[in-house]
């Protein structure tokens, strides 16, 4: 069974697949809540943590079917922006799993528990490039965009800060790296690969980037990219050569409703350049930037997320087909901020 869960912009939608009809079923949840940020725990199938913007923290250990208010004591603000958690096992904690959460103003907490306890990763906050962070609709501040644990070493985590600066740790969090000059400087979403040790991937603002070598140096390939505002990214479970992004002129193209005008390129291991992808999906114009995933668990299958729908691929980005699930006349009016995907 696979299992979506999607951020919308006033709830949270979960899409399961149903084996004996073959098809889907929805429910929604976290009703009157801004979705920011979702992530599964892959070390324990069930659970999930959600994080919204002004109604805190929350974790679910039924897949998502309810969910409960968790770190209000120990968070210092309900803005909370970025959720991950390591797919790693915590040295002799077995099965239990590291998950980090950021905030806005930008902050960092990790727990080892499953959220029962959380702990502030206070050097975040005293990198020289802190000076400078500034999140341009609002620039009195700044918030933790995305937070990447490294799906080969669990010490290593990377955090981008919108805007200003993609930074890392290779202690957990405790100590940290500051930005690059050469680097992305408005990171919305980064990966790593289980099969491409020291790759990093970035969809930033300011276009997108590689790096080869944990961030020490970057390039950016946009050979065929056409768009260079980018949000979001996903990479073939099975094959790191094989990523998509979402992409948009502007900023406002790319999350005003009004304005919205975005698509999605592809990149492969046989085309060096990007490609635009068409077949499947909606027409760029009224389309909102998409969110996208990949099923970690399944050799070239892709979700994306947009306010046309929920879409998915199985020929790794080629073509595109959207879900049978109701799709309210209230979907097609918000911007969904997260997606993410387990398949048992």
């Amino acid at each position: 069974m696979t299992t979506l869960i999607a951020g919308l912009q006033n709830s949270v939608l979960v899409i399961e697949s149903s084996s004996k009809s073959g098809g889907w079923k929805t429910f929604e949840s976290l009703k009157g809540s801004h979705p920011q940020s979702i992530a599964f725990d892959l070390l324990n199938p069930s659970r999930a943590y959600c994080g919204t913007f002004g109604d805190g923290l929350w974790k679910t250990d039924n897949g998502g079917q309810t969910w409960d208010s968790i770190g209000k004591n120990e968070i210092s603000t309900s803005n909370i922006t970025s959720v991950s958690v390591s797919p790693l096992k915590e040295g002799k904690k077995d099965g239990i799993s590291k998950v980090y959460v950021g905030t806005e103003p930008s902050a960092l907490y990790v727990s080892s528990n499953g959220g029962e306890s959380w702990e502030r990763m206070n050097d975040l906050n005293k990198l020289e490039s802190s000076k400078s962070w500034s999140f341009p609709p609002r620039p009195w501040t700044h918030h933790v965009r995305w937070i990447e644990p490294d799906v080969n070493n669990l010490d290593y985590v990377f955090v981008a800060i919108e805007a200003g600066a993609l930074v890392q740790s290779r202690d957990g969090g405790r100590t940290w790296i500051d930005r690059v000059k050469q680097g992305p400087y408005d990171t919305h979403t980064l990966a790593t690969h289980k099969k491409a040790s020291k790759r990093l991937y970035s969809a930033a603002g300011d276009g997108y980037f590689e790096s080869f070598d944990y961030g020490e140096s970057w390039n950016s390939q946009t050979k065929g990219l056409g768009h260079h505002y980018l949000v979001g990214l996903a990479v073939d479970s099975a094959n790191p050569q094989n990523v998509i992004v979402s992409a948009s002129l502007t900023a406002q193209q790319a999350h005003s409703r009004e304005n919205a005008n975005s698509l999605v390129y592809r990149r492969s291991m046989s085309d060096e350049k990007w490609n635009a992808v068409s077949k499947g999906f909606p027409e760029s114009n009224g389309t909102i930037i998409s969110i996208l995933a990949s099923n970690p668990n399944s050799a070239g299958e892709f979700y994306a997320i947009n306010n046309r729908g929920i879409f998915s691929s199985t020929d790794s980005g080629v073509s595109w087909t959207s879900l049978d699930i109701p799709w309210s006349k209230e979907y097609l009016l918000q911007h969904p901020f997260s997606l993410a995907v387990r398949k048992e």
